[in-house]
Parts: C-alpha cells; structure tokens; sequence
C-alpha cells in the first residue's frame, strides 16, 4: 500500500495534481451502464468517483426504447421510479408491416406484474434520471471531465488521467476501474480486441400529435431498402428511425437526405403516419447517427473492465442495447458483492472472468437475434433473401407460439440462445415449405436449398463472434465455477 502511494506521487509530479481521496471504483463514463452501476455499488457502500465527459442532457436518436427485460433489471437495480417522471410510454409488443399486410406481436406478458412492459422516452430525460439516481447517495461522487488515459503500472490498471471541467489535469486512483465511456470509447484499445463494423446509419425525426396505427405499439415497416422504426417517446412524440444501409448516407444540408425520404420511402408507410411523417422531414430537424457492432472480445486486465457499448455492441434494430447493459450490470453486482478487498487486483481479475461467461445467455441472445433480424429485414435482389424475408414475416404472423417465442427472446424476457436458433431455423424450414407446397419442382427445391444455406451464412457467423462454447456450454469454461476469492 505504502508502494502503491509513492508511485502515486511519481505519477502526479509527472501527469499532474492527484486526486487523493478514498475510492474503491472509479468509473469512466455516465450513460446508462454506468449510472446504474454506480447506483448499484455506491448502495452496496462502495465509494465510487464516476468521471463523466458531459453531464448536461444528452440528445441521441437511439437508446429511447427499453425492453421488458430491460425494465425488470431495472426493478432488480432498484431504478424503476427513473422512468416515472419523464413521460416515458408504456409499449406491450410490435406492429410488423410488409407489402401493406400487418400482423401485432405481443409480448408475452401474462404472468408478470402489471407494470412489466416496454419502456418508449427520451434517452437524455432517462440518462439525467439514472445521473441523479446514482448521485444523490453519498458514496458517490459525480464529476464533469474528460478522463485522457488510463493509469497502468507492471500490467495492472492503477486509476485514470483525465481533464476536469476547469482544464486541470488530474489523477484518480482506486483499486478498480469501469470504463463504460459509449460508443466512441478511446479506452477500450488496451481492454478488449475491438472489431466495429458499421452496416448502416440511423436517420431520425420525430412525429408530433400523431396517434400510432397500433397504441403503445413499437412498429416496424419492412421497407425498401431496409426497415424503418415508429415508438412513442413521450406523450405526444414518436421517434421514427430509418435504416440506411452501408456507411454513406444522403447529405441533410443539401436536401439530399428531405429528398430521399420524400420519394423513396414515405409511399411505404402506414397511411395513418403519412402526413406526420412529412411534416417532421418540412421542419428540418433530421439527425443521423451510425449503427454499430462489436462483438465482445475482453483482453482480460488486472484493475480494470469494460462495459456497456464500450464493450459490446449490435444493431440497434430489437432495442436490446440497454437491457444487455443493465443486465450486465447486474452480474457484476452479483460478483462484486462477495469481495471484501479490491485491491489484489490479479485475484480479482482472475475471478471477474466469470462475467464474461455469466453474461452470455442475455448478450448472445440479444446480439444474436439482433444481427439476424437486421440481415433478414433488409431487402435484398437475391430471391433465396426475398423467401427468407417472406418466410419470418409469415411465421410470425401464424401467431401463439410461433409469434410469442421470437417477442420473447427479442423482449429480453426469455434469454435462451438455443431457443432463438430453433426458432430461426423454423422460420427457415417454414419458408422452404412454402416453396415445395403444394407441387415440389427442382428449380424451388434448389431455391429451398439456397434458402437454408443463406440462413446457416446469417447465424453462424454471428454465433462464432459470440462464443459457441460460452453461448451454449458456459458449463464447461472454467471461469463459470470461478468462487469469490478469500481476500
């Protein structure tokens, strides 16, 4: 300890004034992972310094809906009152639209309390929300600044750098280290093996006095090129998010984007939104922001961890982003909870592994059938794509199990990564027995054939970036016995 404070010293002569305080957890970032964990460990009495970029309101186009499963790791947390005061919406299920047929998809909800549902708002008024949640306990100090590096000495993550809101440049140490800074992390380089790939960028408006085809419905219009997204966010809002594939989007400032949306996609929508949907692109307040994925892949690190979209992320599609967050929260409070001592940080690296096996069954599930939604939604030329896109749309429209297993798994309530393959298989199996029904041909037979070998390309590939051990036999890695270590 005394060792630990002499380097301390060195490196504040070197990068700046120290932060000398007593803390357990310094966490990187205030967005959703890490608001609720600093909730989460400052109630479980750590002292806990959390170091946020920006803490005035945040103003995304994503993040705005939370799934049940999200909300129900939201009870587990204790935060459920942080979506009662911001005129956050109640969503029970899905509205599917193709070639101008509809089909409602409920959650399945029957044996849960009945305020367990989907959650529509806006992601800065449930941010600020969480944000004063996790400050007003007094083991937690909340600070406006720009952390630069972390702080590491023989392989082991001591504290961060980082700019305050004056400009001084300062250090913080502590036994541990979350670093959950979004989406565009600058710290997750020497944590994990960052692949991030950008299959399409989100276009948002907002809809105003506008009422939903379907009430307290999330709809999806299976559009061409790709889908397009209506929620409710607030009592007389819905956010409307346009799917642009690739990586080039049409300039807003020219009226390329207006143009595009006027023409190309504004005839496929529901009647009942025309006119709204118009509206919002003639006032001109049109945002853009681009679609992540990154699978999981830690470089596990003595004193430090990676959460939330820093760590993982997926198509933003199912809306699954903050309940993988949430829910990752949990498990690490459920780890965390037993450790008396932070700072050996090599034990408790070693057995902190088991997180990234205990997080798998939600995480994989979600990540899973968010990137294969997104690749069956999409439209493609290829006709093998067409019957696949067809064969899901008319699966889930049969209803009763076959609608109530795939809502589930997306909803978050029924994490099974096996039960999602099944069902994306079936859907597979259901399109090449539409095709072979009621006169088999060799031309449809070799298209059936082609439909399943283009849903194996979709899946596995998705499941071999997840972990096919961890997804499906967590039990045999060594890490998901791992006990608490004596210290």
């Amino acid at each position: 300890m005394v060792y630990s404070y002499v380097v301390g010293g060195i490196m504040a002569s070197l990068f700046g004034q120290e932060i000398t305080e007593c803390t357990d957890v310094i966490i990187v970032g205030a967005g959703v992972a890490g608001s609720a964990l600093a909730y989460t460990l400052g109630r479980d009495a750590r002292r806990v310094h959390v170091i946020e970029r920006d803490l005035s309101e945040p103003d995304r186009i994503v993040g705005e809906l939370l799934q049940p499963g999200g909300y129900l790791k939201l009870v587990d947390l204790g935060l459920e009152d942080c979506v009662k005061w911001i005129d956050a919406q109640k969503v029970f299920g899905y509205a599917l639209y193709k070639d101008g047929k509809h089909t409602q998809l409920s959650y399945p909800l029957e044996h849960f309390h009945p305020d367990v549902a989907g959650r529509g708002f806006h992601y800065g008024r449930f941010i600020q929300s969480l944000r004063a949640k996790a400050a007003s306990l007094s083991s937690v100090r909340l600070e406006q600044g720009t952390v630069t590096s972390l702080i590491e000495q023989d392989g082991t993550i001591k504290g961060v750098q980082y700019k305050n809101k004056a400009g001084e440049v300062l250090t913080a140490y502590a036994p541990f280290t979350i670093v959950c800074d979004g989406c565009f992390s600058n710290l997750r380089q020497s944590l994990c093996n960052p692949k991030v790939a950008v299959p399409s960028s989100f276009v948002g408006l907002v809809l105003e006095n506008s009422p939903l085809p379907y009430a307290n419905h999330g709809h999806v219009i299976l559009a061409d090129p790709s889908p397009l997204l209506f929620y409710p966010i607030s009592s007389y809002e819905i956010r409307c998010l346009v799917d642009v594939p690739g990586q080039k989007v049409p300039s807003i400032s020219s009226g390329e984007m207006a143009h595009y949306l006027k023409t190309a996609l504004a005839p496929q929508i529901p009647p009942e939104l025309y006119s709204a949907f118009i509206s919002a692109i003639n006032k001109g307040n049109i945002k853009t922001m681009p679609n992540r994925s990154m699978p999981a892949s830690p470089l596990p690190t003595p004193g430090a961890l990676l959460l939330g979209d820093a760590f993982n992320m997926r198509h933003p599609l199912t809306g699954g982003g903050m309940t993988v967050a949430l829910s990752d929260v949990v498990v690490l409070r459920d780890l965390f909870r037993p450790l008396q001592d932070l700072n050996d940080a090599a034990t408790v690296c070693k057995y902190l592994e088991a997180f990234y096996t205990l997080r798998k069954p939600v995480a994989s599930t979600i990540n899973t059938l968010a990137g294969a939604l997104y690749k069956v939604f999409c439209a493609s030329p290829d006709q093998a794509s067409k019957e696949m896109r067809q064969a899901c749309f008319d699966y889930l429209s049969l209803g009763g199990v076959f609608s109530n297993g795939p809502v589930s798994l997306l909803s978050g309530l029924n994490p099974r990564p096996l039960i999602l393959v099944l069902h994306f298989f079936a859907v597979a199996v259901y399109g090449v027995g539409r095709l072979l029904l009621p006169f088999p041909s060799p031309k449809r037979m070799w298209l059936g054939a082609r439909l399943i070998s283009g849903a194996s390309a979709i899946i596995f590939p998705i499941i071999k970036a997840e972990g096919v051990r961890q997804v499906f036999f967590p039990a045999t890695v060594p890490a998901y016995y791992r006990a608490p270590p004596m210290i």
